[in-house]
């Protein structure tokens, strides 16, 4: 169902009478209304009346079955005085009602971008820097691309989705796993509730989820804040992953691994990227709103921008025709062993489930790491909420911090992340419109090399020239091309492609 059809659903349903002036009722607007509609968590107000009742004033004491009452004529008149008033404010109540569900602005970020691609020198950097970061990384091919609206763009799959004879060639509409970037999904999801009053960001976790002892003190926010203390389930069954990629993992066996390795903090006080943590939130999106998580990212992230290359596949579904095959380091000791690595093209999404485990294009991260970026996503004060950033703590520098879903680098805001056969990074300055989104198949290399793969790319188009009658911006990149370079060089555990197995 569209969302403008599911909107005037829930008008339908939920339509005070405004005739009868016996009994209070305040619409709530829970069902969800697209994006930038009603302020958050404001109730939709009006003249108090029956919810659900006729405006006819049936229903009112002193009315017989047919409607009429015993005072005549003056009755009469009074009745259609009312049923006047009742069709002036019912007409207000649909303009103002379709109006909180049809936003004021499209959830889609809108940079102007300039049309056709960089400049030649720009490409040839640009080329260079994927093609080193696919060598060092130990991938088969990528997908990547980079949007700097002042002068142009640059999209490229290079490579091949695998390393089997005769694989086909990655292109931009080739699919992509998203390891961060799911849980940012997921996250969104949680805000555009709030956004419609269903949870709130401080709410309880323990209060919302059945049958999980242990959670006092855990809020929604800290869940997508990775503050929550909860240990995160991935590192220590990675070497499992690898081994078994075809295995289907139940999302409660995942959670109950992370919450059996005990706290690493008390919600609130200190950073631990948590995959754990979203598992559960999706536990209590699921149970508060009794509906899956494909419903309710379909509903509030997918269709309101308008995208259809994302899914998470079945857990079941090992195949990945149309999308980069994976590849990954078998684990000796805790560390990469880079003369075993195992081809994991073949692997069940519930490994990272909702946390890390489905898939996109392009042209869809794209969309998602402009619009969650900006805040677009989101009605105003949610928007702050989420760019509210906490520090990372530990070693990590200053401009490092936690949002709520994503984190921020400088100007930049998103993620990247690794899952057994994939890295991606997504990233946008909400201020320029700069752009970068990379895809590599091999984790091997870890979560920081695609990240510092993807600044590299950032930092040379943040210096391209403008186009005729475009200024060139001011990005205040808090890294240079050649230390991005060089982090990412150092990021790499197998600097060349091994022979994979399987």
């Amino acid at each position: 169902m569209s969302s403008s059809w599911r909107c005037l659903l829930v008008l339908a349903r939920r339509a005070p009478c405004w005739e009868g002036f016996g009994t209070a009722s305040e619409p709530d607007w829970t069902g969800g209304p697209p994006i930038g509609g009603h302020p958050r968590r404001a109730r939709a107000t009006g003249p108090p009346g029956r919810r659900g009742a006729p405006c006819d004033g049936r229903r009112r004491s002193g009315y017989n079955r047919s409607g009429h009452t015993a005072g005549g004529t003056v009755a009469a008149r009074t009745r259609r005085r009312r049923r006047l008033i009742a069709a002036v404010l019912a007409s207000a109540f649909a303009v103002t009602a379709l109006a909180a569900c049809t936003p004021s602005d499209s959830p889609a970020a809108d940079f102007d971008q300039v049309e056709g691609a960089f400049d030649d020198a720009v490409v040839e950097q640009l080329d260079a820097t994927l093609a080193e970061a696919v060598r060092l990384s130990g991938s088969s091919g990528a997908v990547a691309g980079v949007w700097a609206p002042w002068a142009g763009s640059w999209t490229v799959g290079t490579g091949t989705v695998d390393f089997a004879d005769g694989a086909a060639r990655v292109t931009t509409d080739t699919r992509f796993q998203l390891p961060d970037g799911t849980g940012q999904l997921t996250c969104a999801v949680m805000l555009r509730l709030v956004d419609a009053g269903v949870v709130e960001l401080d709410e309880p976790v323990s209060e919302m989820v059945n049958g999980i002892p242990g959670l006092d003190g855990i809020t929604l926010e800290q869940l997508c804040r990775n503050t929550s203390g909860l240990a995160d389930y991935y590192g220590p069954l990675r070497a499992h992953f690898v081994k078994n990629p075809e295995r289907i993992w139940p999302a409660n066996e995942l959670l109950a691994s992370g919450l059996a390795a005990g706290r690493k903090g008390e919600p609130g006080t200190s950073w631990v990227e948590s995959r754990t943590g979203i598992l559960l939130l999706t536990e209590a999106l699921e149970q508060r709103t009794g509906r899956s998580w494909a419903d309710l990212v379909d509903q509030y992230v997918l269709e309101p921008l308008e995208l259809e290359g994302t899914s998470l596949p079945a857990a079941s579904d090992m195949a990945y025709a149309g999308a980069l095959g994976g590849y990954a380091a078998s684990y000796s000791g805790g560390k990469p062993a880079c003369d075993a690595i195992v081809d994991v093209s073949r692997r069940s999404s519930s490994i990272g489930g909702t946390a890390s485990g489905a898939r996109t294009t392009l042209a869809d991260a794209k969309a998602v790491s402009e619009s969650f970026a900006t805040g677009a996503m989101f009605q105003e004060a949610t928007a702050r909420d989420v760019w509210t950033l906490n520090s990372l703590g530990g070693d990590a520098p200053g401009w490092q911090a936690q949002g709520i879903g994503a984190q921020q680098f400088g100007p930049l805001r998103g993620v990247a992340g690794e899952s057994i056969g994939a890295l991606a990074a997504m990233f946008t300055d909400p201020e320029t419109g700069l752009t970068v989104i990379l895809a590599l198949n091999n984790s091997a290399g870890g979560e920081l090399l695609v990240r510092e793969a993807a600044f590299a790319l950032a930092s040379i188009a943040s210096k391209a020239a403008p186009a005729e009658g475009r200024d060139l911006p001011l990005v205040e990149l808090p890294w240079s091309l050649e230390q991005a370079t060089q982090r990412m060089t150092d990021a790499a555990p197998c600097p060349l492609p091994a022979e994979a197995e399987g």
